[in-house]
């Protein structure tokens, strides 16, 4: 993927995390992670679950810079200039070409269509890409909200695995 990825919607400008990023919320360095992207971070996206993946994905990133773009990306809200959320993959697609996908949306930004927003433009422009042939995602089975973006997405219920549900968007089926 290009180095210069940046994706704007109505509402929102989303950016691939950076390696310098990354190693910043880490450390949970705000003072940095603000200067870094240039824009307020609100306390409670430190608790986000996507902390968690930053170590791995900073290794990532260090091993093979062209991961840039298949790993996490920052929900900008361009009205506030604040990181409301993130989203993206688990890596570049395997050799079927397929990714796994996820995104979460701060308690305060959430029901107002920012993830839907945020995911819709995400997969659109990650279908740009000629490796790509399958997008899979995970919800829980009693996230109503998620399953309804998914849902919209066109992603199809391809299994259950006790409290999550697997699904599933297909280049071809778009």
């Amino acid at each position: 993927m290009n180095h210069r990825l940046q994706i704007t919607t109505q509402r929102l400008e989303l950016l691939p995390c950076s390696l310098g990023m990354a190693q910043a919320a880490v450390t949970k360095n705000k003072s940095e992670v603000e200067r870094l992207l240039g824009v307020c971070v609100p306390d409670d996206w430190y608790a986000s679950e996507v902390l968690d993946f930053f170590p791995m994905y900073a290794q990532m990133l260090r091993n093979d810079p062209s991961q840039l773009g298949w790993g996490v990306w920052l929900m900008i809200h361009i009205p506030d200039s604040t990181l409301i959320g993130d989203l993206g993959f688990g890596g570049k697609p395997n050799e079927q070409g397929t990714v796994e996908m996820g995104y979460e949306v701060l308690s305060a930004y959430r029901q107002q269509g920012f993830a839907f927003e945020a995911v819709e433009a995400l997969v659109n422009f990650a279908f740009t890409q000629p490796e790509l042939k399958r997008i899979i995602a995970h919800s829980p089975d009693d996230h109503a909200a998620s399953i309804r973006i998914l849902k919209k997405l066109g992603m199809q219920q391809i299994g259950r695995d006790e409290n999550l549900l697997k699904w599933e968007l297909k280049l071809e089926s778009r």
